[in-house]
């Protein structure tokens, strides 16, 4: 009990460490006393060049992974029972993630001020949560990039992590789950009230901005075509190439077993009824297809959250109705994704019920099973075409920027 309880302790300490405010100081400045006045790697950055900014990022990252990753091993090495001295595994490894968090948000070394807990909350995550992390990170590089706002990317970054979370995991408010869950619910929460006063210098736009030039618009036109070209040619694949033909294979299947595909071995009696038989190669094709629609959707949140993000940024680079149609159809495009992915995971559910034994249950899947499936293939054939045609307006990207070089903050995102 003593490691498990030294374990959280120890996540704390380290979480505290202040590399920011230990390079600067290394450097003769206090980073309380300049820019903003936060001990975190932005106002490094801000304080003495990018390079140290990026250094005190990295720092505060580990600092927040390493505690996560090695809670268990380390409490079970010392002692083999202490990772289930709280019940499960998940609640040692979050608990270490809290305390890390809370040491960097808190440091007990500077009188407990410490930052707004972003890079060190993105290392606990990263291990924690490993998919809804790097959805959070093109997030925050996409909103980053297309508003010149670093406090707006941590933003959007936390509320697409939570977003993608309770969306990726059927049981997330189920045990242990919702440990996991209510971690990254209450950490993106403490980021946004972490950031209050940035959000009050964004609605009065005054707040600090990063510096403009030919490689930021180079950057986003190239991550606006890859996220809409891996978007537009997943869903092409997927929805009018590959699944087709799975489905009508498995019905050959079914139609022609015992055969080489069932290994010889009849996988429905002689006097099924066709019914019987449209099910079951219905089940199998499922089963098959079901692992990927997952990925899939992860895929298009991914693609969604670039391609929006980085659409805006076009429309304050230039005006022009072909900009704002772009913006209004990756809207359009990233609220069918958000629709459809719990529709697919209802669909797989009913795909399974159908098969139920309880008669009840079994009723009513067959019943719901063919209406939710046709609304799903109609979502994800219509988010298909809708992504076709962001990418044929792709030939009509801004080619410049406002001014170049200028590191005067652009006109605020919010209000």
């Amino acid at each position: 009990m003593f490691v498990a309880v030294a374990i959280p302790i120890a996540a704390y300490l380290i979480g505290a460490i202040p590399f920011s405010y230990l390079i600067a100081r290394a450097k003769g400045i206090d980073l309380s006393r300049v820019g903003s006045g936060n001990i975190g790697a932005t106002n490094v950055a801000r304080a003495l060049g990018k390079k140290y900014g990026v250094a005190a990022f990295f720092l505060d990252f580990v600092k927040g992974a390493v505690p996560v990753a090695a809670a268990v091993p380390v409490a079970g090495f010392f002692d083999p029972t202490a990772p289930q001295a709280f019940g499960h595994e998940s609640v040692l490894r979050v608990l270490a993630a809290l305390l890390a968090f809370l040491g960097h948000l808190f440091p007990v070394y500077l009188k407990f001020k410490g930052g707004k807990g972003v890079a060190t909350g993105a290392g606990a995550v990263a291990v924690l949560v490993p998919v809804p992390f790097v959805v959070a990170v093109l997030t925050w590089v996409s909103v980053t990039l297309a508003t010149r706002f670093v406090s707006a990317g941590s933003i959007a970054s936390v509320i697409a992590l939570v977003v993608v979370r309770l969306l990726e995991t059927r049981t997330a408010f189920a045990y242990p789950e919702w440990v996991v869950t209510t971690f990254c619910l209450a950490g993106a929460a403490v980021v946004i009230i972490k950031h209050r006063a940035n959000v009050r210098r964004l609605f009065a736009g005054t707040e600090n901005a990063v510096g403009d030039g030919p490689m930021r618009h180079t950057f986003l036109r190239g991550l606006h075509l890859l996220a809409i070209g891996l978007w537009c040619g997943s869903g092409v694949f997927f929805n009018f190439i590959a699944a087709v033909p799975i489905f009508d294979s498995f019905k050959e299947v079914v139609k022609n077993q015992p055969s080489d595909r069932t290994g010889f071995i009849r996988i429905l009696p002689e006097n099924a009824t066709e019914e019987d038989k449209a099910a079951l190669a219905s089940g199998l094709a499922g089963s098959a297809v079901g692992p990927l629609f997952p990925r899939f959707f992860v895929l298009s949140a991914l693609c969604a959250v670039a391609a929006v993000a980085s659409a805006y940024g076009f429309t304050k680079v230039e005006a022009g109705r072909v900009h704002r149609m772009r913006l209004v159809l990756c809207l359009i495009a990233a609220g069918l994704v958000a629709f459809g992915w719990p529709v697919s995971d209802w669909v797989s559910k009913l795909r399974v019920e159908r098969f139920h034994p309880d008669d009840t249950v079994r009723t009513a899947a067959k019943a719901a099973f063919g209406v939710w499936h046709l609304i799903s293939l109609a979502s994800g054939g219509v988010t298909t075409l809708v992504t076709l045609a962001i990418l044929c307006l792709g030939a009509k990207l801004p080619n410049g920027h406002q001014s170049s070089g200028s590191t005067e903050p652009p006109k605020s995102p919010i209000g």
